[in-house]
């Protein structure tokens, strides 16, 4: 049957009663109450009766929130008992300490002042100053492990012997004594060669590297061994 579904989909259904949250609604209602014929007693009838207990409560939740963000914890203690002293003394007031017909000056004073003192609280707890935001500290790179690789020695060719020396028709080998610069030179050149390859230069080789006639090249290697 439908109705039999639905009565027991009703029942299955967890309802969880907080016992806690209903006490403290009859709590807040009860101060509510207490701080409203407080105000009224004072002077302040109609709307302005209703508006003194939400202000105070307002500022106790004001302050709670504060207590909860964890920031500022001495501003919301101190308008938390602020509001606490204002809450608790309209009940102990309107418990039959005071003739409410008679509320003396002092009282009157206090209940008059009460709104600009939940404003202040009210606007510093809601408005406080914020929170500072802290830039990074910039972290030095950390210095690079890869070796920069050497340069790599290139081997500078000697100046040919061509840029210096005229280049000289093939011919018979001269008679004339060779330059010692020009022996220099190709002793010079046959070091390196040695010391590039392991081996003494050709004659060949050392004729292309000076730029000479044959001849001259043999007769400049003829000096060098």
């Amino acid at each position: 049957m439908p109705g039999t579904e639905r009565s027991r989909a009703v029942r299955t259904l967890p309802v969880r009663v907080d016992a806690v949250l209903v006490q403290a609604v009859i709590a807040a209602a009860l101060s509510f109450a207490h701080l409203h014929d407080l105000a009224a007693a004072a002077g302040q009838d109609g709307w302005k009766a209703w508006a003194y207990p939400v202000s105070v409560d307002l500022l106790l939740v004001a302050a709670w929130r504060r207590l909860r963000s964890g920031e500022a914890k001495a501003a919301g203690w101190c308008w938390f008992l602020v509001a606490l002293i204002a809450s608790l003394g309209a009940n102990v007031a309107t418990a039959g300490l005071l003739d409410l017909d008679r509320v003396p000056a002092w009282l009157r004073i206090l209940v008059a002042g009460w709104p600009a003192v939940a404003f202040l609280g009210g606007t510093l707890l809601a408005h406080g100053s914020p929170k500072s935001i802290e830039t990074p500290a910039t972290t030095p790179e950390p210095p690079s492990t890869d070796t920069e690789s050497e340069p790599t020695p290139v081997e500078v060719e000697p100046p040919s012997a061509a840029a210096v020396l005229p280049a000289a028709e093939p011919g018979p080998a001269p008679t004339s004594p060779i330059p010692p610069a020009l022996v220099a030179l190709a002793r010079k050149v046959a070091d390196e060669h040695r010391a590039r390859t392991g081996t003494d230069i050709d004659t060949s080789t050392l004729r292309a590297r000076l730029g000479v006639p044959m001849p001259l090249a043999e007769a400049i290697a003829t000096q060098l061994t």
